[in-house]
This record gives structure tokens, C-alpha cells and sequence, in this order.
């Protein structure tokens, strides 16, 4: 009887002892810092496992919140990219990971757009249509705060 408490307190301890580290997957965080723009809005892509954040002056927001789809002048926008991945720490939650994009979009006193894109990553090296890329970050809500 002592031998076979021995062993099954054995195993009980041997099973209750084992760790199983999950490997971070190369999953990197990287907090992006918008300086003096403010948030606006924010979207994700569940197909390409992407959340994006829209970040603005407050000629910016002025011109999203009239519903310009011209910006006013002097706006910048910066559209923040990244891939997120699950929350090791809360089943079912995501949270942001690589960072895969940041595009700007400028206006300058004379209502001039420009666009460019600085891409981060390795994997997503497409040249997207500036003019449909600049629409696209135009068409955002920004949301209602209270």
C-alpha cells in the first residue's frame, strides 16, 4: 500500500511539476507614438489579421468631421497599421503586434495632398494606388466622443 501511494504521489508530482513554455513566436509589440496628432478612428481587416489606427491633426479632424472629402489645409493624417495576435495573457483577446505600415497623408497651405508609406515589414512589400489609398483614409469616421 505505502509503494503504491509512493508512486502515484510520484506521478502527481512529476505531472504538476512539467512547465510547458510557450515559444513568443517572434511576436514583437511595438507601441507606435503619434507625438502631437490625436486619435481619430480605427478599423480591422479579420482577413489579413490586421488592426489599423488613424491618427490626426485637428485640421484633420475638423475636415473628417465635416465629411470633407477634400482636407482642409495644413491636415495630416497618419494611418497606423499592424498585425495583431492573440492575447497570451486573456483567451479571446488581441492585442497589436508587428508593425506593418505607416502611411501619411499631408496637406499643405495650399490644399496640396501628398501621400507616402513607410512599410516595416518584410512580408507585406506591395506598392498600394496613392489615389485610392488616400480616399480610403479620407472615407474614415471619426469616432463620437462624449
Amino acid at each position: 500500500m505505502k509503494k503504491i501511494f509512493l508512486i502515484i504521489v510520484s506521478i502527481c508530482a512529476i505531472f504538476t511539476a512539467c512547465k510547458i513554455d510557450e515559444p513568443d513566436k517572434d511576436l514583437k509589440r511595438i507601441v507606435f507614438d503619434p507625438g502631437n496628432l490625436q486619435f481619430i478612428s480605427t478599423s480591422l481587416n479579420p482577413t489579413k489579421e490586421t488592426s489599423s489606427a488613424l491618427y490626426g491633426n485637428q485640421e484633420a479632424l475638423n475636415s473628417l468631421m465635416n465629411g470633407n472629402h477634400q482636407p482642409d489645409p495644413n491636415s495630416e493624417f497618419k494611418l497606423v497599421t499592424w498585425k495583431y495576435h492573440e492575447n497570451p495573457q486573456y483567451i479571446g483577446g488581441t492585442i497589436t503586434g508587428e508593425l506593418l505600415s505607416i502611411e501619411t497623408l499631408s496637406v499643405d497651405k495650399n490644399g496640396n495632398i501628398s501621400y507616402k508609406i513607410q512599410n516595416s515589414s518584410e512580408k507585406e512589400k506591395i506598392q498600394p494606388n496613392k489615389k485610392e489609398r488616400i480616399q480610403y483614409i479620407l472615407s474614415y469616421k471619426p469616432v463620437v466622443r462624449p
